[in-house]
């Protein structure tokens, strides 16, 4: 099974926008869907959307929009109860493809909850193969929390991924979890590299400096690092060798959680076997698969295009 943690779920708002967004204009929408959101949950609607088994835990209140949403979804959820509603994030999408994020901050979370949340997850991880600790931390949150986390699920022997970014991430890193999903902005965080330099190299076939600096934190965490790279694919890097894989063509709809589905991905095909270039063409074809849906929309395996992902070691 995998375990994912949302510490900050949401629920998401897309809205398609008819051209492009203009500041100051009375724009109307020629769409509007509301999904349940935040990266755990959307890692988890896309394993179960796999046949895999998977458990979503989260913090949300009895009767929560969200709760009813994932019902909806049918996925097997945990929560621990508290007060407040369960933040809203906004997207705008252009016909481009071009997306437009509002955030709310979240809600806040007492030490007693985080407590509960920490509890819940080292229970859970006793059927899990992989706990997957995702997103950004709600306010009342230590930034090292994933760290105490995973120092937990390590101890019961369980391996970890982590996607997360800001404070969180620099934190995480120094707890060697298994697998690690930055993209190029936050792979440079943890490298002092030029994240925008990385992508924009790579969207040209060149991933040399991106594959230095996710050797470099390889070596750190002693893990995989899975680098999402945009439009350009993907490189997964671990003791063993990098591979670069470059997407299929596709067009793009919404770009929000296509990271989400990549590593989704990524661990379906590593508790289905195979070996890394597999483990790395399953994630960039989900990822892939996810841009080209409407809003956080889970792409299902009938959604994907293996063939169109190619492979190549980095030397």
């Amino acid at each position: 099974m995998i375990v994912t943690v949302t510490a900050n779920p949401s629920v998401d708002r897309t809205i398609d926008l008819p051209g492009p967004f203009s500041r100051g204009d009375v724009l109307r929408a020629t769409g509007v869907r509301s999904q349940p959101g935040g990266k755990g949950i959307n890692v988890s609607r896309v394993v179960a959307e796999a046949g895999l088994a998977t458990l979503a835990l989260l913090p949300a209140r009895d009767g929560d929009r969200l709760l009813h949403q994932l019902d909806a979804a049918a996925l097997n959820y945990r929560t621990v109860p508290i007060d407040d509603d369960v933040r809203t994030n906004l997207t705008l999408t252009e016909p481009n493809g071009i997306t437009t994020k509002i955030n709310e901050a979240g809600a806040r979370l007492s030490a007693a909850v985080l407590t509960q949340l920490t509890e819940l997850i080292v229970d859970a991880a006793s059927a899990a193969q992989w706990v997957a600790l995702c997103g950004s931390l709600p306010p009342g949150v230590p930034a090292d929390w994933y760290a105490v986390v995973a120092d937990r699920l390590h101890a019961a022997g369980v391996p970890v991924a982590v996607d997360t970014s800001g404070p969180p991430l620099t934190a995480i890193a120094g707890a060697r979890p298994e697998l690690l999903k930055p993209n190029a902005f936050e792979l440079a965080e943890l490298t002092g590299d030029d994240g925008a330099a990385m992508e924009g190299a790579a969207l040209l076939g060149d991933v040399t400096r991106t594959a230095g600096a996710a050797r470099t934190l390889a070596e750190q965490t002693g893990g995989a690092v899975l680098t999402t790279l945009g439009a350009a694919g993907a490189l997964l890097t671990l003791a063993s060798g990098s591979w670069f894989a470059t997407p299929p063509r596709i067009a793009i709809r919404s770009t929000v959680g296509a990271g989400d589905s990549s590593l989704a991905g990524y661990l379906i095909a590593q508790q289905r076997g195979g070996d890394p270039a597999e483990w790395l063409r399953t994630a960039v074809a989900y990822g892939s698969a996810a841009a080209a849906l409407p809003g956080t929309t889970p792409p299902t395996p009938g959604d994907l295009n293996l063939a169109g992902v190619h492979v190549h070691p980095v030397r």
